[in-house]
């Protein structure tokens, strides 16, 4: 692949940006690099790039028009777009590659627009694995914006060879089939990439149940209280299982209806812990899975499995333990129940 002389800044050098630039610099798009820690500067440098050690100095290394990449956490784009709003002129093109929400890309390029910056909001999916698998991107903007940054989109997408051919497509190819999408105007990426994730809280999600499911199947192997506070187990000869999960997870890897790169995955997070003892079990979202179910209701869609993904994670923050001392509370209130210690 050729970068045909793109140059490209990146602002924001964690687990993705990082791998992007160097993936981006394999095919030949010039990078400059800025990121408030300066080792981060220093390893990319180290490959090829050029660093920056200030905004100003970042902006002053870019060729007109300045295309400038963005891969920040979303409380932080806001406050980084007022500062490079200075540096930038007419023509030049702002990229947000977080997950913004698609609503602040409407305002942000509304706003851009009237300085004369063309803003592109780009939905990114590959987290670590992105630098070797490449990366799956969902784009939204102007036409000539988008046309201007299509090399980095060609390095950065996992190209054709990554997954099988959809055989009715054949003929009509386009750039989705190499791993990007110009999916429409501003915000269209970042709404597709909303749904992306919430979709993904899905799947997460379902592949959990299922595993609790399999490695609890052997309750009936255990002796379970006979008193008014517990449910009887009336078949106890029907729970006899004791499943290797990380067995299960591979063969479900190989010809299985659900096989996916999630399973994948969790394939060889079984393999490495087959207990999961080193983790805790809170789950964060970082606000796609809320944005979709917000959409949904204005769509007037049921999502019910995806609102069920969303509320689970609440509940593993502890977020539901109250509402659970209340039932607990009603319970003694009503009928003198104690807690089961």
């Amino acid at each position: 692949m050729s970068g045909n002389g793109l140059q490209l800044g990146m602002l924001g050098l964690g687990r993705m940006g990082a791998g992007m630039v160097r993936r981006m610099m394999k095919a030949g798009v010039r990078c400059v690099v800025y990121d408030v820690n300066p080792d981060a500067v220093t390893a990319l440098e180290a490959d090829g790039a050029v660093g920056a050690i200030d905004l100003a100095d970042f902006a002053a290394k870019l060729e007109g028009p300045k295309t400038v990449w963005m891969m920040l956490p979303v409380a932080l784009v806001d406050g980084m777009i007022d500062q490079l709003v200075p540096h930038l002129g007419d023509g030049d093109i702002l990229v947000d590659g977080g997950n913004s929400y698609y609503k602040d890309d409407l305002r942000r390029a509304k706003t851009l627009a009237e300085k004369g910056i063309r803003y592109v909001d780009v939905g990114v999916s590959g987290g670590v694995w992105g630098l070797e698998r490449g990366y799956c991107q969902m784009v939204g903007g102007p036409d000539d914006a988008v046309a201007h940054l299509t090399p980095a989109f060609e390095a950065l997408a996992p190209g054709m060879a990554t997954a099988p051919a959809t055989e009715a497509r054949g003929g009509h190819e386009t750039t989705a089939d190499h791993g990007w999408l110009h999916c429409g105007p501003s915000g269209a990426g970042h709404f597709v990439k909303m749904v992306h994730n919430g979709i993904e809280y899905g799947l997460m999600a379902a592949y959990a149940e299922g595993f609790n499911i399999l490695k609890h199947a052997n309750v009936g192997k255990h002796a379970r209280d006979a008193d008014a506070e517990t449910t009887p187990l009336r078949e106890p000869e029907a729970y006899l299982y004791d499943f290797d999960l990380k067995e299960i997870a591979e063969v479900w890897r190989r010809g299985s209806v659900i096989g996916s790169w999630l399973l994948d995955l969790t394939a060889s997070a079984l393999a490495k812990s087959p207990d999961l003892a080193e983790f805790g079990g809170r789950v964060s979202d970082s606000g796609e899975g809320r944005w979709t179910l917000e959409a949904a209701i204005d769509e007037s869609i049921p999502a019910p499995v995806l609102a069920a993904a969303l509320f689970a994670r609440f509940s593993s923050r502890g977020e539901a333990d109250f509402a659970n001392q209340v039932m607990s509370a009603q319970r003694f209130e009503f009928g003198g129940h104690h807690e089961k210690k």
